[in-house]
């Protein structure tokens, strides 16, 4: 249970037993793009407001600094590990390596729980801005209420599902087409991304740095709070790496893919 794998264990026998090696179509721009992708995703929108509102106040710009500085050395981690073994596994690869089954095995899991529990409440809330779209203020209208679940837990979202499956569906047809739809869906991401940096530095004031309770209201442990909550709009890049069977040159891609994207978000996000 704790035994150690090497990396040769681990780049060769375990790919023999899964038979096939994928095939190597994606390139650095195509991580960057998944990277961004993945970090300019709901955690800005969604976390943004709240902290700035309860947490960090006006400074919630740095609250994204230090998260983004944390985020930055764990991708340069992240960067080594998939230089030295450039294997699908990701982070279960990684520690399996270092710490041994066990670890591996828990920090797997634990990872997995966290794209199901993630994707799921990503979809949940893609009904929501879908209904507010059609001009409908009650997304539930939207869902079946189940009278024989908990309450709070019996409203099932038929929208969600269908979002994940088609998602789904076209990740199964080929890693290549799905990259090039996510690249066209990062592009337009970016450019709305940009349309309200625009807006905000249009309508903005200084007045909201110098108003009672200034810059951090609530003091340097608000903004470190906000950091450890805003630091959800930063992942992405742990994804990347378990590309590392499925692009060309992965010891070039994978460090300008992986560092790349995370510099990329951050200066996007700041």
């Amino acid at each position: 249970m704790l035994a150690t794998w090497t990396p040769d264990q681990e780049l060769n026998q375990v790919r023999l037993r899964s038979g096939a090696d994928m095939k190597r179509k994606l390139r650095w721009y195509d991580l960057v793009a998944l990277g961004i992708g993945g970090m300019l995703g709901v955690g800005v929108f969604v976390t943004t407001g709240p902290v700035a509102r309860n947490n960090s106040g006006p400074s919630v710009f740095i609250s994204y600094i230090i998260a983004g500085i944390s985020a930055l050395l764990s991708s340069l981690c992240y960067t080594e590990f998939s230089v030295q073994i450039p294997v699908a596994g990701g982070a279960f690869s990684y520690l399996r390596v270092t710490f041994g089954e066990f670890v591996g095995y828990f920090a797997g899991a634990n990872i997995l729980m966290e794209y199901v529990l993630s994707n799921a409440a990503v979809a949940r809330s893609f009904t929501e801005y879908l209904c507010s779209a059609f001009g409908v203020n009650d997304p539930n209208s939207w869902r079946i209420e189940v009278h024989g679940l908990l309450e709070g837990y019996n409203n099932l979202d038929f929208t969600a599902v269908a979002l994940v499956l088609l998602l789904t569906l076209c990740l199964c047809h080929s890693t290549k087409e799905s990259s090039i739809l996510n690249l066209i869906m990062t592009v337009f991401h970016v450019i709305f991304f940009g349309f309200i940096i625009i807006v905000g530095f249009s309508n903005g004031s200084v007045e909201n740095l110098v108003k009672p309770g200034g810059l951090a209201p609530n003091g340097i442990r608000g903004v470190l709070d906000g950091a450890a909550i805003v630091y959800f709009s930063y992942i992405g890049y742990d994804s990347v790496s378990t590309l590392a069977e499925e692009i060309q040159n992965p010891p070039v891609s994978l460090p300008i893919g992986i560092v790349g994207e995370g510099q990329a978000s951050a200066i996007l996000v700041i």
